[in-house]
């Protein structure tokens, strides 16, 4: 069977956690490449998002438009477009912040989206008539009510930007965890395999974890009303 195992070739925890230590130095060369990437696709994502978001909810036109492109690029497989972003970009930084930034860019967008449409129109109509700006609106009604969408939808951006970044890693490049594994598959190491997936999860679990700290930071109100 294609992929398959056998469990005598699976590490012991021991061994996993060893490669941390004796491998330390390597993982961390890495780990830096991948999470450089991650980062700047995941704030190039969040920054178009929401200038996005501001315009397609401004804009009735722009939103029919621009939705039906927004839904077809979730259709196509990430794993079918990284290979030609490789083509077309090389094997350096550009094709790996492009994929996380694709990976990124849909939950923010929708989620921003939602909240816009669903803000509250009796306050909107209160402070037109009192007669606030268009982005006076947005100011005071429709950004401060998204937050919570802004929120979730980063969480889920945050930990696709290190998949996104690996996957891409995968098919070229120098350094990476994604380079990493594919060097450590080739000889059958599957204790540093292993290990990196740890790391993955972990590094994923950490960047959902400091978007909370960051929501209760935006939101101060929303702890308040959870206690």
């Amino acid at each position: 069977m294609s992929g398959f195992i056998p469990p005598y070739m699976l590490p012991s925890p021991l061994r996993v956690a060893a490669v941390f230590i004796d491998d330390f130095s390597l993982l961390k060369r890495h780990l830096f490449y991948t999470l450089m990437e991650a980062m700047i696709g995941l704030t190039l994502a969040v920054l178009t998002a929401f200038i996005l978001a501001l315009i397609m909810d401004a804009n009735r036109f722009i939103k029919q438009s621009v939705t039906p492109i927004l839904l077809l690029t979730q259709t196509m497989p990430v794993i079918a477009i990284a290979p030609l972003l490789i083509l077309w970009m090389g094997y350096g930084f550009a094709p790996k912040i492009t994929l996380v930034f694709l990976t990124c860019f849909f939950p923010v967008t929708i989620g921003l989206l939602g909240a816009f449409a669903s803000a509250d129109n009796d306050e909107l109509r209160l402070l037109q008539s009192m007669g606030a700006k268009k982005w006076q609106l947005y100011r005071f009604i429709k950004i401060p009510h998204s937050l919570p969408a802004f929120f979730s939808g980063l969480k889920i951006a945050a930990s696709y930007s290190i998949i996104g970044a690996v996957i891409a890693e995968w098919l070229g490049g120098d350094a990476g965890l994604g380079v990493y594994m594919i060097r450590v598959r080739r000889s059958y190491s599957f204790d540093k395999m292993f290990a990196v997936i740890i790391l993955v999860s972990v590094l994923s679990l950490l960047l959902i974890r400091l978007v909370t700290l960051l929501e209760k930071k935006a939101m101060p109100w929303q702890v308040k009303k959870e206690n």
